[in-house]
């Protein structure tokens, strides 16, 4: 079963296991998740569902229709899971009804946007000397290729924009799943800040 679930990213904390050893945890806001539409081999050429998540309260007429179609309330959030399960439009999707303790899934989010950074801090370059007599202490280096060929070269680490991209932490386990309010609690860091959507699915490369 493909499993998947839309949340919000509440923060970091610990717990214990039975041995009393400290677990680091993340504490994931997710769902309920609507269908929307159900899309199959026959009519669109690939087997998959779309899902809303959190409650918008205006859209444009189009975007109003579909939700009319397919019986739920404007959604914020849209999201296509590829999967072969049997759902059908105005479905609820709690995240108690996809995970339980044990599952290894795949969190992908937006990491923390921190701005034009130099190279030492967006790659971790070395610093020049610090004496007295150097004149040359955070720069990228020497960055060029002498006569030949004369240009820099592609994908050459220099500072840059960092971070505020997608990113995907795999072969994380679930420890704790709450139905009732809705929050599914992971082993290790997630990416992006609080309060940030994540894309929570089954892992492509399950650990054993």
């Amino acid at each position: 079963m493909s499993k998947f679930m839309l949340g919000r990213k509440a923060g970091m904390t610990q717990i214990f296991d039975e041995d009393g050893i400290v677990i680091p945890v993340t504490v994931l806001e997710c769902g309920p998740l609507y269908v929307v539409q159900k899309k199959t081999d026959e009519t669109d050429g690939y087997a998959a569902v779309k899902v809303g998540f959190e409650d918008k309260k205006r859209v444009n007429r189009p975007k109003q229709g579909e939700f009319d179609k397919a019986g739920v309330t404007p959604k914020c959030v849209l999201r296509e899971f590829h999967t072969d399960e049997a759902y059908e439009p105005g479905q609820e999707i709690k995240v108690s009804d996809m995970f339980e303790v044990g599952d290894q899934v795949d969190v992908s989010g937006v990491s923390k946007g921190k701005g034009y950074q130099g190279s030492i801090k967006r790659h971790g370059f070395s610093r020049g000397p610090m004496s007295h007599g150097s004149k040359y202490h955070r720069g990228p280096g020497s960055r060029g290729s002498s006569a030949t060929p004369g240009r820099v070269m592609k994908g050459k680490k220099l500072p840059g924009q960092m971070g505020f991209e997608r990113v995907t932490v795999q072969n994380l386990r679930v420890v704790q799943v709450d139905g009732e309010r809705n929050i599914l609690v992971i082993r290790g860091a997630v990416p992006g800040p609080k309060g940030g959507l994540l894309e929570i699915k089954t892992s492509t490369k399950v650990r054993g």
